[in-house]
């Protein structure tokens, strides 16, 4: 997934807080994170999350291959 499409699917979940796009699930995670390590199974795997500035707040948000998931954490409240 290119930094395009990320933008896009944060935005997306920035302004209606679900996305459209059904082969890519978004997931919150706790705020204020930018490292996020996902479980699977009894193992882990670290992501290192982006930054994203969309309509004035800031978002990290990282892509899993693994889980085709985008995890999402909101910078600011």
């Amino acid at each position: 997934m290119n930094e395009k499409q990320m933008l896009q699917i944060v935005e997306q979940y920035s302004r209606q807080s679900n996305v459209l796009d059904q082969e890519i699930k978004v997931t919150r995670v706790p705020d204020y994170k930018t490292i996020y390590v996902e479980q699977i199974g009894a193992d882990g795997r670290s992501l290192v999350l982006t930054e994203y500035k969309v309509d004035g707040k800031t978002y990290w948000a990282g892509y899993s291959t693994y889980s085709q998931t985008v995890f999402v954490s909101h910078a600011q409240r």
